[in-house]
């Protein structure tokens, strides 16, 4: 139990057929949110206001889900060996590397952006704002070159299209074929988000 100001911020809590689960209180969260992190295990955002024995009983009802989602991550490791045995990233190279091939695309297939970041972002491979400024994933380079390409080219179709509708995937579909399938094979690499 870790606390804050004397109030609870979260707990770790034993749910049958699962383990230990992290409850962490969260100003952000506005419904109880149950995530699985390869190499952290099962959270639960608890919303504030939220009594932590609610978030407990949402997170036993869903213990079948959190297996099946906790194999999968668990293949996930397997697969990916020790994350600390990666080689690590040299910044440079991969800024230059995703830059000039996120200049490459855009040019070939008439896109155009504002501004480039490449970040080591936890969540998200890439994302373009509003005003067209791309970020990409500087994990990204350890990824196969046809999901990164993947991953340019989503974003810079969102510099025209700014959600996920049918007329985005459609665009998208004409840059990459198939790309719902790809979609799905980049998630098998989001344990990499996680990586140091």
């Amino acid at each position: 139990m870790k606390k804050k100001g004397g109030r609870v911020v979260s707990r770790i809590i034993s749910i049958e057929g699962v383990g230990d689960v992290l409850f962490e209180r969260s100003r952000k969260a506005r419904h109880i949110c149950l995530s699985i992190k390869p190499y952290k295990g099962v959270r639960v955002a608890v919303p504030v206001g939220v009594p932590f024995e609610q978030a407990e009983a949402v997170a036993t009802a869903k213990a079948d889900w959190i297996v099946k989602h906790l194999r999968r991550m668990e293949d996930a490791e397997r697969s990916a060996g020790n994350p600390e045995r990666m080689a690590p990233i040299n910044r440079t190279v991969a800024r230059r590397v995703l830059v000039d091939r996120l200049a490459e695309l855009a040019g070939r297939h008439g896109f155009g952006y504002n501004r480039v970041y490449v970040r080591n972002q936890k969540t998200r491979w890439g994302s373009c704002s509003v005003q067209n400024n791309i970020n990409l994933n500087v994990n990204l380079i350890r990824l196969p070159e046809a999901l990164r390409d993947y991953v340019i080219l989503h974003e810079l179709v969102h510099t025209r299209i700014k959600n996920h509708g049918p007329r985005f995937w459609e665009e998208l579909e004409t840059y990459v074929a198939d790309c719902r399938r790809v979609d799905k094979q980049l998630n098998r690499y989001d344990y990499m988000l996680t990586a140091p």
